[in-house]
């Protein structure tokens, strides 16, 4: 598998293959970013008067911007090379960077170095103590430079002049920087019609699909493309995000909507063929339009019977050259090939590998060609803990176990004693002079049922004990309960909170978003996608084998970009006595050691699961809430006619939650299409 953290867009050959293969070696060895690239990234060759073949810049965090002539043809490089520092000082004064980096002489001086090829550089780590750089003021300005070179452009106003002093602050002013395999998505080429990154939550697909996005509008300049996505909610979104995103990245054309570029949902209404992918395709080819309904077919089933019409007419001619598809995991293999049928050039299907604890992680998850198993959001320390709990890797049985293929997917490395088995992730890099491995990303408190609330307050006390620059909306409260208990326990915090502090709350089981300078409050059902600083996780009921209930508390903990707290009743004896020990063998060795289930407890382990899937039922409310928050823009009146509407459907909890999902789903999109 690819090195993630290594970048190089150089070939490999000649003098430069021994010294480059060097560099990839280490940037492995100590899970250190390394780019190597000709030119600055995302930057057209017009920008430069020439190009030098035989020059390549070296990008390392921390370290100065090295720029190596291996041709010795000084007047043509010291052409380059001038051409080169024009174009970053575009770069830098066109996002303001300058803003932080000051005069052009200063940075220049400090953070860039030209070096000729010497038999010296085969010497990577002297080569790299040399160019090390030890005061953080210049250290940042370089990463600042590496970003816009590399083309993961960062808000100054986010990141700001000075050197953060606490960690918190590091979070929020951490410099953004692309991974290797990130970069090589952006940039690279695969010479397929479909193009699949996989990746686990958190891990910026979304993002990384709109800097592809990006490079695709401007650089195929008569493409026709569109954006899509399953929820008409989260299409409407994208459409909002991407011209700012366009606006930020300083693209120069204007967007030709509905003429080069469509940003939709995949159904869409009949009324309007620049709705949905799916009424565009009909109207464009004249195929039969289908609706949602309260009964038929599925609209993959759907999607196969237009693929059906196409195939009937001669001579197709495409109409789109790129379609980008976002949580692909949405869609079945009829959709795909639809989409696959009516562009010329490629799709682009971006996925989460790894939706709940509880998926199955396929070979066709696995076999895509970006696989994202770095996540830069949650300590490795909570994440592995985070599995640990969710999966019961602590508990014989346990409640979920993943094949090899399914572990390296998502991140892990592990070796085998025996059935002793230990589990293990890179540390990486997740903030500017990082240190977090240091800290102690996880706490365990045993509460009684009557002092939750008070316990959850002593957490936010000793949040703003040690983070002085702490603002309410770093902290989220998080309940794996929609029962009035939480409710009333949310109230008195919210009192606490009033007069303690003078904060505000925002309860996202109301609101459905979060909003600034208020500590966030809500249930599960309405927290997937967010992330904050700060999560305290509560959960007041007994602990037991449930895997709604375990996946719950595996997406509690992995919220928090520092600490996460899970606060738990203290009638969980032995749930406690277990992960207490579990959390100060993770934060002293840094990994899980676990004992291997047999064949048999698995094929057992894996029937139990499917035996819970088709039996668990949470209330009726509870699925339909869950269903709800994927549409926030639904007022109480609406919300309350849709309910009532289902209800009657489902009288009682007797299906599958996802038939009350699918058919909670239809009803909104009826009447989103309705009104």
């Amino acid at each position: 598998m690819d090195n993630n953290l290594f970048y190089c867009d150089v070939d490999r050959t000649g003098l430069l293959a021994e010294f480059i293969n060097s560099l990839e070696q280490y940037s492995k060895n100590q899970s250190e970013p390394i780019y190597i690239i000709k030119t600055a990234l995302g930057v057209e060759e017009s920008k430069y008067d020439g190009i030098y073949d035989f020059v390549i810049t070296i990008l390392i965090p921390n370290h100065k911007i090295v720029t190596l002539n291996y041709g010795n043809v000084p007047d043509d490089f010291e052409d380059f090379y001038d051409d080169w520092k024009d174009v970053l000082s575009y770069l830098v004064k066109t996002f303001k960077y300058n803003e932080i980096l000051g005069r052009k002489k200063d940075w220049q001086s400090s953070c860039l170095e030209v070096a000729e090829y010497s038999e010296d550089l085969m010497n990577v780590e002297k080569f790299l103590n040399n160019i090390k750089l030890t005061d953080n003021t210049i250290a940042k300005q370089a990463n600042l430079l590496i970003s816009l070179l590399t083309g993961s452009i960062n808000d100054v106003e986010r990141v700001g002049a000075n050197i953060p002093q606490t960690l918190l602050d590091r979070v929020k002013q951490k410099i953004i920087l692309f991974d290797g395999m990130q970069s090589r998505f952006i940039y690279g080429e695969v010479d397929k019609d479909l193009v699949k990154i996989q990746g686990l939550a958190g891990t910026g697909k979304t993002e990384l699909l709109l800097h592809k996005l990006k490079e695709t509008y401007v650089n195929k300049k008569d493409s026709k493309i569109a954006f899509t996505c399953h929820n008409r909610i989260l299409a409407t979104d994208l459409k909002t995000r991407v011209p700012k995103f366009f606006d930020f990245m300083k693209v120069q054309e204007q967007i030709e909507w509905e003429n080069r570029l469509w940003v939709f949902n995949s159904w869409g209404s009949r009324r309007d063929e620049n709705s949905g992918l799916y009424s565009y395709i009909c109207s464009y080819y004249g195929l039969t339009f289908n609706r949602y309904m309260d009964t038929g077919p599925s609209f993959e089933s759907l999607c196969g019977t237009a693929i059906e019409e196409l195939e009937q007419i001669e001579n197709i001619s495409p109409c789109f050259d790129y379609i980008f598809v976002d949580e692909g995991q949405d869609f079945g293999v009829n959709f795909i090939n639809l989409c696959k049928k009516v562009a010329s050039n490629k799709v682009y299907l971006a996925g989460d590998i790894f939706q709940n604890i509880f998926d199955n992680i396929n070979e066709q998850q696995i076999d895509c060609d970006y696989l994202l198993d770095k996540c830069y959001r949650t300590d490795p320390k909570t994440l592995m803990f985070a599995h640990a709990v969710g999966m019961g890797l602590y508990e014989r049985p346990v409640i979920r176990w993943l094949e090899d293929e399914g572990w390296s997917a998502c991140g892990y490395k592990f070796s085998r004693n025996g059935n002793n088995i230990t589990f293990s992730r890179n540390n990486i890099r997740r903030f500017d002079e990082d240190n977090s491995e240091d800290i102690n990303s996880m706490e365990l408190i045993a509460s009684p049922r009557t002092q939750i609330g008070d316990n959850i307050m002593a957490c936010i006390k000793k949040i703003k004990q040690n983070n002085p620059t702490v603002k309410p909306e770093d902290i989220a409260i998080i309940f794996n309960r929609t029962s009035d208990i939480i409710y009333n326990l949310a109230n008195q915090v919210e009192y606490f909170l009033a007069q303690e502090y003078q904060w505000n709350v925002c309860k996202g089981y109301d609101v459905k978003t979060r909003e600034k300078d208020a500590i966030f409050i809500s249930n599960i059902n309405n927290v997937k996608g967010l992330e904050f600083p700060f999560v305290i996780g509560v959960e007041v009921s007994k602990i037991n084998r449930d895997i709604t209930q375990r996946n719950a508390i595996y997406m509690m903990l992995t919220r928090s970009f520092l600490t996460s707290y899970l606060v738990v009743n203290d009638i969980n004896t032995d749930f406690i006595g277990r992960y207490q020990n579990a959390i100060n063998f993770i934060n002293t060795n840094g990994f899980i050691h676990v004992q291997e289930p047999s064949k048999q407890e698995k094929q057992a382990l894996y029937d139990n699961i499917k035996i819970q899937a088709n039996q668990q039922h949470r209330s009726l409310e509870d699925v339909i809430n869950e269903v709800f928050s994927k549409y926030p823009t639904l007022d109480p009146k609406e919300r309350e006619a849709i309910q009532g509407y289902v209800t009657i459907k489902f009288k009682e909890p007797d299906k599958e939650e996802n038939e009350i999902k699918a058919y909670t789903e239809d009803a909104i999109e009826k009447h989103l299409e309705r009104n």
